[in-house]
């Protein structure tokens, strides 16, 4: 005889839940960075493990426009299911930080068709997508950079990561600092276009932790490399 199965959860029912999980004092916090939702999250993920991947239930998570509905659909979506198109539609409407942090990083660079969109998004004109493009180069830094053009990476980074607005600004240094790091080659001139620039120079850094301003940042990590 076959085993029966619980019904899967409604997009309500999860409404419901992610509602009662959140926490004003979580919600406060996370306001601060931009974020507006206020559920732990370590609480989603453990609402993600009992779901389990279900992509159409995430597809329409998505569609609610809830921060917090949309961080679930994301944990349980299925990356290689997602076409160009939608995934191009995705990223704009990532809205809070959070999202489009775990929407890249959670979804795209698992997706198939990365590489084009990184083509694609990094000369887009909205600042928020082509932050999506310049974090998956980034990446692309560390792991395979065969055919990056690193010297016009920095270039435009030279030119453009300063007066870049925030979102875009920090992908932008955060590739500035992984080929610093991974590249011997270009590190000198990395170093020096984060001199020069100072972008997050004077980010506040917890005791142990370190920079984001590209030179700290890469000489720790050549540091701890022993290079």
């Amino acid at each position: 005889m076959a085993q029966t199965t619980t019904d899967a959860p409604t997009v309500d029912e999860l409404l419901s839940e992610l509602a009662a999980l959140d926490d004003p004092k979580i919600r406060a916090v996370n306001e601060k960075h931009g974020d507006d939702h206020g559920v732990n999250l370590s609480a989603l993920r453990s609402v993600a493990k009992r779901v389990k991947t279900q992509h159409e239930l995430a597809q329409r998570l998505w569609a609610t426009g809830d921060t917090a509905a949309r961080l679930l659909a994301l944990l349980i979506c299925r990356p290689t299911a997602f076409t160009v198109d939608e995934l191009d539609a995705m990223v704009r409407e990532t809205g809070t930080p959070k999202v489009h942090d775990w929407f890249v990083n959670y979804v795209v660079k698992k997706n198939p068709h990365a590489e084009e969109l990184r083509a694609r998004w990094m000369t887009d004109p909205d600042p928020i997508v082509a932050s999506a493009g310049w974090a998956l180069t980034a990446d692309r830094a560390v792991k395979d950079a065969d055919g990056l053009d690193l010297s016009g990476l920095l270039d435009t980074i030279d030119a453009q990561m300063r007066d870049a607005p925030e979102r875009l600004q920090w992908a932008m240094n955060t590739c500035l600092a992984q080929i610093g790091i991974e590249h011997p080659e270009h590190r000198a001139r990395a170093l020096d276009i984060g001199e020069r620039l100072e972008v997050l120079k004077d980010y506040p850094t917890s005791p142990g932790c370190t920079s984001p301003f590209a030179p700290s940042w890469i000489g720790e990590m050549v540091r701890r490399r022993g290079e």
